[in-house]
């Protein structure tokens, strides 16, 4: 899709090897070798489609933003309901007359409100500081990140479930954290990876989120252009968010 720069370095490297071969050829038949004559040949230049100037902030500060976001999802939902378990205040709650839903949505909207102000004010220092605008909507962006924090954010609440300790929640964050960033695509080209890892990444929704902000930002996707990892994403935060519900024990 003429980001991956492996494939297209690997594309020109056989495509230099074919015109060379073809020069040979060229001079072997039709030319007469003279001291006079000037041999001919054929160059090739190359440009780039989306990145013409090859700056590294356009494709590096778009992932970042991922990463931002996911961090502080992911991070501050993973401690909030362990901290009414530490405090006291979950057998309150248990015995409350709100639904297990009604409690986990106080528990996930305030977050995912903070989230989109998090990636606006991403988005703002980006185009200061970096000069950076998308070439698509940020509609687009917007509408993919509101779906990708419930994936985040139920995933948080889900080892805020299962933990006993704020300590214990934040470690099994961190580590899974650190799977995301590894296997994101951000540092590492997913295309070199082996096989084994190539099926992490499929089922990593950070990689997904990456993708599309690189698409959105240096190609100008549109929403019907990643419909295919928005249903992914979709279907990830039902499943994820559905067993935070049904994992979360109210006693009356």
């Amino acid at each position: 899709n003429a980001i991956n720069g492996v494939k297209a370095n690997l594309g020109g490297a056989y495509l230099n090897t074919l015109i060379r071969k073809f020069n040979a050829e060229i001079r072997t038949e039709w030319i007469t070798p003279s001291k006079q004559q000037q041999v001919l040949s054929i160059t090739t230049t190359s440009s780039n489609w989306f990145n013409p100037e090859m700056n590294y902030k356009f494709f590096m500060v778009p992932g970042i933003l991922v990463l931002l976001l996911t961090m502080v999802g992911i991070n501050l939902t993973s401690i909030n309901i362990v901290r009414e378990k530490e405090i006291g205040t979950i057998e309150q709650i248990n015995v409350s007359p709100i639904k297990k839903y009604h409690f986990i949505l106080g528990k996930l909207i305030p977050f995912w409100v903070l989230g989109l102000i998090v990636m606006t004010i991403g988005f703002t220092i980006a185009r200061v500081l970096y000069g950076i605008i998308p070439l698509g909507s940020y509609f687009t962006i917007y509408v993919f990140a509101a779906v990708y924090l419930l994936v985040i954010l139920g995933m948080g609440l889900l080892l805020s479930v299962y933990s006993s300790t704020q300590q214990q929640s934040m470690l099994i964050s961190f580590f899974i954290m650190m799977i995301f960033v590894l296997m994101s695509g951000l540092y590492t080209n997913t295309d070199s990876m082996p096989e084994w890892a190539k099926w992490i990444v499929r089922v990593n929704p950070v990689s997904y989120f990456i993708e599309v902000m690189r698409r959105v930002v240096l190609k100008g996707a549109t929403l019907a252009d990643v419909s295919r990892e928005l249903g992914i994403v979709a279907g990830y935060a039902i499943l994820i968010n559905g067993w935070a519900i049904l994992s979360y024990r109210k006693r009356s």
